[in-house]
């Protein structure tokens, strides 16, 4: 009975382990995505110009960082005149994409 609690618990600790590690790794992995003004750019709903990305063609608002930190939203580059894309690691969480990093891209010439 002992050796059956012993295994027991050792597969059960494995399969918490994996189970955690799965979930680490998918949040860690870097995206390139299309960022820009929610407001301007994507036509959703608020006061003001803040920062939001497009996943899958849904658009979610960012928690994590600003539409200021990524330099001047209203210039002929910015967030508020052109779509952007932008390397994020994050999640969706309440409708909102929180990220953890996010490095805008540069501007690619056609």
């Amino acid at each position: 009975m002992y050796a059956m609690k012993k295994l027991f618990t050792f597969l059960f600790l494995m399969f918490s382990a994996v189970i955690l590690a799965q979930d680490k790794n998918e949040a860690s992995k870097i995206q390139i995505m299309e960022a820009s003004c929610g407001q301007c750019q994507f036509g959703m709903e608020g006061k003001s110009c803040d920062l939001a990305v497009r996943i899958d063609g849904k658009s979610y608002f960012v928690e994590g960082t600003n539409i200021d930190a990524h330099g001047d939203a209203h210039a002929n580059d910015g967030f508020c005149a052109s779509i952007r894309k932008a390397a994020v690691i994050g999640t969706i969480k309440d409708n909102k994409f929180v990220v953890t990093y996010f490095k805008l891209q540069p501007i690619t010439k056609q």
